[in-house]
C-alpha cells in the first residue's frame, strides 16, 4: 500500500488540470495507463490490438480510443474504452492524474490518464478489438537491455523508441514502440523517479516543457 500512496502523491504533481484548455478544437482520444503493484514492483497493463482493426492493427497499445460525443472529458473516454476493450469497470479504477496531451501520427490529440487497478483484475478482452492482454514491470521501460531507438522517422518528433518484451506467463513476444513506448517511458520516469539507461529525447527532470514545445510546434503546422 505504501508504494501506491507514494506513487499517487508523485504523479498528482504532474496532473495537467485545465492547463491545456486553450488548445484549438482537435479530434481527441484518450488512453488509460493502468498501474498495479505485484511483488513490491509497479506494473502496467497493455493490450495487443486485433489484426482485424482498420488502424494500428496488431500493435501494442494501452486501452483507449477516440472521444465519443457523449464523453464529458478525457477521463470518461479512457475509462469507457477500457471497459469496452478489456472489461475493466470504471468503478475499479482509481484515477490518479491526467498527463499532458500528445498529437499522434494521425493528428489525434491523445491524452494519457493514469490510474491504479487491483492486481487481481482479470481482463475480459473484446475479441473484435483486442487479441491479447499482458502486464509489464514499469521499470522495464527504464532499462536499455531490450530497448532500441532511432531518429528521423516520418510523422515523429524526436526519438522513436522500441522495446521487445517476452511475457513469461504466455511465452509471447511483444514489440512495444512509438507513442505507446513513449508514454510507458514517461510514466516510468515520473512514477519511479528513475532516469532511464538510454537517451529518451526529453528532459526527465522537466518533461512538461518538452512535450508542451512539441505540441505547440505541431499545432502551428495545422
Amino acid at each position: 500500500m505504501h508504494i501506491i500512496e507514494e506513487t499517487i502523491a508523485i504523479l498528482k504533481q504532474f496532473d495537467i488540470g485545465d492547463k491545456f484548455s486553450y488548445l484549438p478544437v482537435l479530434p481527441r482520444a484518450s488512453v488509460l495507463i493502468p498501474l498495479f503493484v505485484r511483488s513490491g514492483r509497479l506494473h502496467t497493463l497493455m493490450t495487443l490490438r486485433s489484426k482485424e482493426l482498420r488502424t494500428s492493427a496488431g500493435e501494442v497499445c494501452f486501452p483507449g480510443g477516440k472521444r465519443d460525443p457523449s464523453d464529458c472529458d478525457d477521463v470518461t473516454t479512457a475509462l469507457r474504452e477500457a471497459e469496452e476493450e478489456i472489461g475493466l469497470s470504471p468503478d475499479d479504477v482509481q484515477v490518479v492524474c491526467t498527463l499532458f496531451p500528445i498529437i499522434n501520427k494521425s493528428g489525434l490529440l491523445v491524452t494519457p490518464v493514469v490510474g491504479f487497478i487491483e492486481e487481481s483484475f482479470c481482463p475480459s478482452p473484446n475479441p473484435a478489438e483486442v487479441s491479447a492482454v499482458f502486464t509489464v514491470p514499469l521499470d522495464f521501460f527504464t532499462s536499455k537491455k531490450d530497448h532500441c531507438s532511432t531518429y528521423g522517422v516520418a510523422g515523429m518528433t524526436g526519438l522513436l523508441h522500441s522495446f521487445y518484451f517476452v511475457d513469461t506467463d504466455s511465452g509471447n513476444h511483444y514489440h512495444i514502440w512509438g507513442l505507446t513506448a513513449m508514454l510507458a517511458i514517461l510514466v516510468a520516469v515520473l512514477a519511479l523517479r528513475k532516469k532511464p539507461e538510454f537517451e529518451v529525447g526529453f528532459d526527465s527532470e522537466d518533461p512538461l516543457s518538452f512535450f508542451q514545445q512539441v505540441l505547440h510546434g505541431r499545432i502551428s503546422k495545422l
